[in-house]
């Protein structure tokens, strides 16, 4: 079956991001100046994907379809699943075709490859510091433009879920909405009564929690709350909606968090923050 993530265009996503190295539109653009000058048009190469350091996979079906788009007739034999946890050194993936196609595709490749496995491998030590089955790990908003479905695939690449996926599938009241309503209480309501299905309402304080629940909130993000008073929250809600413990939390503070009884917690920083997989790409000429 032919890669896929709902609401993401991979061949626009290939084409754009091939054109903007290329330099496509650009006085001079829209060539590899470098693999033309060096590399004859009819040498092939064979390489092979490798990781440098123990990393949860992401983005493997992604590099092929950039090799593909410049050597459609290029033997590509992906190793590992995405998701799959490797150690340093094992091969991911082996490609073979045109000299000049790889070279060009190879930098699109591994830069989205090492992006989603970084978010991933973050994600998988958040899921192990929490070391909780009965909490959800959620990502958030904090994507770059442009690229949230797929790093919201690479969080679940790394066991995490998605939380919305944008501004279209869930109200989330924040505390700038309250300001404009007035009072939690009455941005629930409005959200309610435009027929917003799924409200999350951001409360920072217990005493916002019984307003937010008669008003009708779909679940409850607890905002920077320390873990007792967590605690505290999630027997006043006993079970009424969905709670979520966000805000300040990291590798050392999710254990405590997660063991207060919310049903997920949330961090930012992993699609924010995430740093880079150190994954390698090797090349040599066929002879």
């Amino acid at each position: 079956m032919a890669f896929q993530i709902a609401g993401f265009d991979l061949d626009a996503f290939v084409r754009a991001t091939l054109a903007e190295d290329l330099g496509e539109g650009l006085p001079g653009g829209g060539r590899d100046v470098t693999s033309q000058a060096v590399i004859p048009a009819d040498a092939k190469f064979t390489g092979v994907m490798d990781s440098r350091d123990p990393i949860s996979v992401a983005g493997l079906p992604i590099a092929a379809a950039f090799f593909r788009a410049l050597d459609p007739t290029c033997t590509i034999e992906q190793l590992v699943e995405d998701g799959a946890q490797v150690a340093p050194g094992t091969d991911l993936m082996r490609i073979e075709g045109n000299a000049r196609a790889l070279l060009t595709a190879e930098r699109a490749a591994l830069n989205t490859v090492q992006h989603l496995s970084g978010i991933a491998t973050l994600v998988r030590s958040y899921v192990q510091a929490m070391d909780n089955p009965e909490c959800t790990l959620l990502d958030t908003r904090k994507t770059l433009p442009g690229l949230r479905m797929l790093e919201k695939y690479a969080v679940r690449m790394g066991g995490g879920a998605n939380h919305r996926m944008g501004l279209w599938d869930a109200a989330m009241i924040k505390d700038n909405h309250v300001a404009v309503a007035g009072s939690v209480g009455e941005a629930v309501r409005r959200a309610r009564d435009a027929g917003v299905a799924d409200i999350i309402c951001e409360v920072d304080r217990i005493d916002q929690i019984g307003p937010a629940l008669d008003a009708g909130t779909t679940r409850l993000l607890l905002d920077n709350m320390e873990p007792d008073t967590l605690r505290e929250a999630v027997a006043l809600v006993a079970g009424r909606v969905p709670t979520e413990a966000s805000g300040g939390i990291n590798l050392d503070t999710i254990r405590a968090k997660a063991a207060t009884g919310v049903d997920y917690v949330s961090v930012g920083r992993l699609t924010q923050s995430a740093p880079a997989a150190d994954i390698g790409l090797d090349f040599t000429t066929l002879a």
